[in-house]
């Protein structure tokens, strides 16, 4: 491999790392523990066990990234999640 081809490679590695983008989810005092996991489940197709530990850290830390990805993936899965009553944002 060329040092151009290389040098290429990595660049086009850096960018795809830029365009990644976060859901975070926050914790609140209304929603429960299930309600929050079957949503999961359902929006981010997490696990059980995935989205068993994302509501455990949101409850202890007050909020936990949920799924990253490219912006036009993520927004209608954090639509899903406000609709569903959750406190979520893409940064």
């Amino acid at each position: 491999m060329s040092t151009r081809e290389k040098t290429s490679e990595e660049v086009l590695l850096q960018e795809e790392v830029l365009t990644q983008n976060e859901i975070v989810l926050h914790n609140d005092d209304i929603n429960t523990f299930d309600h929050v996991i079957n949503t999961l489940i359902y929006a981010c197709e997490h696990t059980a066990e995935q989205a068993e530990q994302c509501a455990l850290l949101v409850h202890y830390k007050g909020k936990c990234t949920v799924k990253t990805g490219l912006l036009d993936d993520l927004k209608p899965r954090c639509s899903m999640l406000l609709e569903a009553g959750l406190s979520a944002e893409i940064v």
